[in-house]
C-alpha cells in the first residue's frame, strides 16, 4: 500500500499544523476540525492508518485552573476528547496520539504514555504536555528553553500567538508513526 492510500485522521487539528508532515510525505490526511467537522459528529472511513487528537486543552490544562469551569463547559470539552477516543477504538489505527498540556485529562482518560517539554524538540520553551496512545517516540532534539508557554503565548522573547486556541507547535510534528 502506498503512502497516499493510507489515510490520516487529524482530530481537532485546527489548521492542520500537526498532519502537515504527513500530507507533505504523501499521506492522505483528513482534518476533521471545526467550524467543517465536528468530531462529535464524525463518521470516519474505513482503513484508517493513524489518528492524531489534540482536543482544546482550555479546560483541561492545569494553567487554566484560576478560571472557574461551569459543569456545562467541563461536559462538551470531555465529550471532544471522549469522540476522539471512540473513533482511535473504532478505527483500530497502527499509531495513533492524543496530545494535551499536563492537566486535568489525566481524571478522564488516565495516565499518559509520556510526558515532555517542547524545547525537548526543538522549540524553545518549556511547556508539560502530555501525550497518549500508540506509537513510537520521537527522538528528542533538545535545544535551550528561553521562555515558558503560558496563557496562549510564550513568554520571553517568543513573540506573541494570536490564535485564542492552542495548536501543536513544530515539535509535535516529530512524533513518528
Amino acid at each position: 500500500m502506498d503512502l497516499e492510500n493510507k489515510i490520516i485522521l487529524d482530530l481537532c487539528g485546527g489548521t492542520g499544523a500537526w498532519s502537515k508532515p504527513y500530507k507533505e510525505a504523501g499521506y492522505d490526511v483528513r482534518l476533521i476540525t471545526r467550524p467543517e467537522y465536528d468530531v462529535r459528529l464524525y463518521i470516519p472511513p474505513k482503513n484508517v492508518y493513524g489518528i492524531l487528537a489534540a482536543p482544546p486543552c482550555t479546560m483541561f490544562a492545569g494553567s487554566g485552573n484560576r478560571w472557574k469551569r461551569t459543569d456545562s463547559q467541563m461536559i462538551e470539552a470531555i465529550g471532544v476528547v471522549d469522540a476522539c477516543n471512540r473513533i482511535i477504538n473504532f478505527c483500530k489505527p497502527k499509531f495513533s496520539a492524543l496530545e494535551n498540556p499536563v492537566g486535568k485529562l489525566i481524571h478522564y482518560i488516565g495516565k499518559w504514555k509520556y510526558t515532555f517539554h517542547p524545547y525537548q524538540y526543538g522549540d524553545p520553551w518549556k511547556k508539560r504536555t502530555c501525550v497518549w496512545g500508540e506509537h513510537n517516540k520521537p527522538i528528542e532534539n533538545p535545544v535551550k528553553p528561553v521562555g515558558l508557554w503560558m496563557d496562549g503565548t510564550p513568554s520571553g522573547e517568543l513573540g506573541i500567538v494570536d490564535h485564542p486556541e492552542f495548536l501543536p507547535p513544530d515539535w509535535i510534528h516529530k512524533l513518528p508513526p
